[in-house]
């Protein structure tokens, strides 16, 4: 099973050179990062809890737990955000996790 989403795969079909593009750039980004990979991991659910981007949350919760981080780390790290986001956009970054870490 894919982790990517289907409107994404889609995107890849229908522009395979501006999708090719883009996860160059991603690949880039990541390979010359001083970062670990769990902490780039955690990072995009923090960015994806904070951006109130629910279809990303799903898809890197998926990413972190392939990549063996915990339910509970996830779960901090969006907790971490409450205090800048907000109550309400951190219990519904809780959900979009759970929707994934329950399954």
């Amino acid at each position: 099973m894919s982790n990517l989403p289907e409107r994404y795969l889609k995107f890849k079909q229908e522009f395979p050179e501006i999708a090719a593009a883009y996860e160059n750039l991603g690949s880039a980004i990541h390979n010359s990062s001083p970062l670990d990979e769990k902490t780039r991991t955690l990072i995009k659910i923090a960015f994806s809890a904070g951006a109130g981007l629910e279809g990303a949350l799903h898809s890197h919760t998926r990413k972190a737990i392939e990549a063996g981080i915990t339910g509970d780390e996830l779960k901090h790290t969006v907790l971490l955000g409450m205090t800048t986001i907000g109550f309400p956009a951190t219990m519904a970054a809780m959900s979009w996790l759970e929707d994934i870490i329950n399954k």
